[in-house]
């Protein structure tokens, strides 16, 4: 049943696919990126009539959603940081990753510091800092976790296999799964 829907959705989600690994920018990579989630939604639920089916679709839609914010928040840092979001950009500016952010204390102490033992409070009220390309990347790893369902949002992977047989063997190993291997080969 549903045999016209089925290959509608299977044909967004190859497109989807296209413009992930064709894109040139990284807003180009994210709308395939986006499309490839709903396309996994899609044909996971495929048959919604069975509720385990329809939350297997949900279960994925929500933990791509994780990872798309950690996608959305890499693009924010680099567009601060280097200034461009395209890859010949991105490779120009890179310089600008090497700057140290200040990610700890975020204020100027930690209220709490003051209620511990002096030793401590001066050790809570260090300043740490990291690299913006280390920000970065853990944004991206975020990312790339929810799409390739590794730890810890691997959890909608084995719900994959409510979708038809096709999907089950597209979308967990051929292409969704390393959609977030190549965003970091890429990069």
């Amino acid at each position: 049943p549903s045999f016209y829907r089925f290959f509608a959705y299977l044909h967004l989600f190859i497109f989807s696919m296209l413009v992930l690994v064709l894109g040139d920018s990284l807003p180009i990579l994210f709308v395939g990126w986006e499309g490839v989630g709903l396309c996994s939604y899609l044909l996971i639920g495929f048959w919604f009539k069975e509720e385990a089916n329809a939350a297997a679709g949900k279960k994925a839609f929500i933990t791509n959603r994780i990872g798309d914010f950690g996608l959305l928040v890499a693009m924010g840092l680099l567009a601060y940081y280097v200034g461009a979001l395209d890859w010949a950009g991105i490779d120009a500016g890179k310089g600008g990753l090497l700057q140290p952010v200040k990610i700890w204390p975020v204020s100027g102490d930690v209220p709490i510091a003051q209620a511990l033992p002096e030793g401590w409070a001066a050790a809570i009220n260090a300043p740490r800092y990291v690299n913006a390309a280390t920000l970065v990347g853990l944004a991206l790893f975020l990312g790339c976790a929810g799409k390739s369902a590794q730890l810890p949002l691997y959890v909608w992977l084995p719900d994959a296999m409510a979708g038809p047989t096709p999907v089950s063997a597209l979308i967990p190993a051929a292409t969704m799964v390393t959609a977030g291997v190549y965003l970091v080969c890429r990069l």
